[in-house]
């Protein structure tokens, strides 16, 4: 088995391309997502092609010769990790509820048709 280090998240589960983002193994989350729909990640020795795959402690993440396992730390929370995860919860948060009532609107707007008799 290869030397790998640990990196601490303080949010359980949090998703692939999130990891590497914050662990710096790659420079942005576009190129987290476009590495991982590549196949060019290693989750646990398998290659892994989900972007959202969810990651926790023990997990052992492989990309262009690093190597990292992940560890919890709840104590552990950096402003960068806080952006990265918890901001963009409530961002996707915010999209869903958006989008539950747009269609609600347009449902509600819907014109209603009484069936002749």
């Amino acid at each position: 088995m290869s030397e790998h280090s640990t990196f601490d998240i303080c949010v359980e589960p949090i998703e692939l391309y999130k990891l590497l983002k914050i662990a710096n193994m790659v420079g942005g989350g576009s190129e987290a997502k476009t590495i991982i729909s590549e196949g060019s990640v290693l989750v646990n020795n398998k290659v892994v092609t989900q972007k959202r795959k969810k990651i926790r402690r023990g997990d052992i993440i492989e990309y262009n010769d690093k190597t990292i396992e992940v560890a919890y730390n709840p104590s552990q929370k950096s402003a960068e990790f806080i952006n990265t995860v918890v901001l963009a919860s409530k961002k996707d948060q915010r999209k869903k509820k958006a989008k539950s009532k747009a269609r609600a609107l347009s449902a509600d707007s819907k014109p209603t048709v009484k069936p002749e008799r």
